[in-house]
């Protein structure tokens, strides 16, 4: 007997008909991932659970208007990263002082060798460590490809305000990642 084959479009139309088995497969086929998304922006695996649902109940609600222009995945992504970032401002002090953290230039780094691997949960375990702020405009730009200026009115910071936040995580991201080589050694 055949395999029938459901199309993307298919499930759309079938969540938005209110058909609670596509739901439940669009939920299984989407939610490792954006689990994943939500985890980078909070510390806690709770709160990241918690946007997750929150932000699927705004996806379903709002899966009438999607129009099918660009990737799907694309769409249900910026409706999670808003969603953490929501959580973030609840959960997590977000204003981070310049001062308490040494200047990029003035941090000694060392190169980073081809040996220095990192496995997906010490990379959200790093990003873990970093400042709310730091940490928010670090995922925006460089995991979710936000420009500078987005990222600030997404978090109503000035554009000056993102620029060196993402310098600073950089470098504290490297420090890291050159202790735990050095640590592991």
């Amino acid at each position: 007997m055949p395999t029938l084959t459901v199309t993307q479009a298919d499930l759309i139309a079938a969540c938005v008909r209110g058909e609670h088995r596509a739901q439940r497969q669009l939920y299984e086929q989407l939610a490792g991932l954006m689990l994943t998304v939500c985890r980078r922006y909070l510390k806690r695996r709770e709160d990241a659970e918690e946007a997750l649902l929150l932000g699927f109940a705004k996806m379903f609600r709002a899966l009438p208007t999607y129009r099918f222009e660009g990737s799907f995945e694309g769409w249900v992504r910026r409706i999670m990263v808003n969603e953490a970032l929501m959580q973030l401002r609840q959960h997590e002090k977000m204003v981070v002082s310049f001062e308490e953290f040494p200047q990029p230039e003035n941090l000694a780094t060392t190169a980073a060798t081809a040996d220095t691997q990192l496995q997906a949960e010490d990379l959200l375990t790093l990003l873990a460590t970093l400042p709310a702020g730091y940490r928010a405009v670090f995922n925006l730009y460089a995991l979710e490809g936000y420009g500078h200026q987005e990222i600030a009115e997404l978090l109503g910071i000035s554009e000056g305000t993102s620029k060196s936040q993402l310098s600073k995580a950089r470098a504290m991201l490297q420090r890291r990642v050159n202790f735990s080589a050095i640590s592991t050694n």
